[in-house]
């Protein structure tokens, strides 16, 4: 087993976090040749450059980078490990950055994420939303810590993705009472030529939407295709058409967007996924996700 030098980790972090050899030559009561030796012993160790010199200037590399944060996470957790031992009280947060794949519907993610706010201690939340071949990218990197998805991680992906379910659900259609008052009693069947709104043809609901269509022998009137299922619901609440939501979340559709259930499909399920690069989820807002999402959400 490989084992890192936190001596040499904790030089490298000083000199990024101060600026430069100097001023953290002062915090440490060391000289540059002695810093430089240690920050290159590190390199050597991880077998990446962490600093480039411009000029009288060092500056991160895109692996630096990556270690400097890892770096100011394992020292700041060992200044609360400190305060904790020492019976104060720590105040100290921490930070959750998801990226959300863009098919996946809003309010899902919102109760989703519900776990992590609900922590004992603080949660700073940042959302990036795209699609997931970027978000892989953004994993790779370390930019995000754990992506929701719709769908498990593509093959090829850059990162070394792991797929944590959260779990299944069968989808509901919804609609103004107006439209979906008369449907009801004649569903499925009453979908042939009813204004419907759908995914974008990529999504993988929209294709499972489909191939249900085709098995019952029946063709919706598609009057609106978007990417944003929020959009989609904001157009079923002025009358356009009729709109698909997990199931699990479709009460809370109903209410915010004044629509009404028509029935629920059984035959289409969606599954939704927390996708990481540990195969061991250890982020403690990313695993009180997934067994909230175990136990609570989709625990029917």
């Amino acid at each position: 087993m490989e084992w890192l030098n936190y001596h040499h980790l904790l030089y490298f972090w000083l000199v990024a976090r101060e600026g430069g050899l100097v001023p953290a030559g002062r915090i440490l009561r060391l000289s540059q040749p002695t810093l430089s030796e240690q920050i290159r012993k590190l390199e050597q160790s991880l077998g990446e450059q962490l600093f480039e010199r411009r000029g009288r200037r060092l500056l991160l590399t895109e692996v630096g980078r990556v270690a400097y944060r890892y770096a100011d996470e394992i020292f700041g957790i060992g200044s609360e490990l400190l305060d904790a031992v020492r019976g104060r009280a720590t105040g100290r947060g921490i930070r959750l950055t998801v990226g959300v794949v863009d098919a996946v519907p809003k309010l899902l993610v919102r109760h989703v994420l519900d776990a992590a706010v609900r922590l004992p201690m603080p949660v700073a939340l940042v959302c990036r939303e795209d699609r997931i071949e970027r978000l892989m990218v953004e994993l790779a990197n370390h930019a995000v810590d754990v992506v929701i998805s719709d769908a498990p991680a593509p093959p090829g992906s850059p990162a070394r993705a792991y797929n944590h379910m959260l779990g299944e659900s069968g989808v509901s259609l919804l609609g103004a009472r107006a439209l979906a008052a008369p449907l009801r009693r004649r569903f499925p069947k009453g979908l042939d030529d009813a204004p419907v709104l759908l995914p974008l043809a990529d999504n993988g609901l929209r294709r499972a939407l489909e191939g249900w269509f085709a098995g019952l022998g029946i063709r919706p009137r598609v009057v609106a295709e978007a990417e944003d299922s929020a959009l989609l619901a904001a157009f079923a609440a002025d009358g356009m058409g009729l709109v698909f939501a997990p199931t699990v979340v479709a009460d809370v559709v109903g209410k915010r967007y004044g629509l009404v259930r028509v029935a629920e499909v059984e035959d289409v399920r969606e599954r939704y996924y927390a996708i990481s690069c540990e195969r061991r989820l250890v982020h403690p807002a990313v695993l009180a996700i997934r067994e909230a999402a175990r136990t609570e959400l989709f625990s029917s």
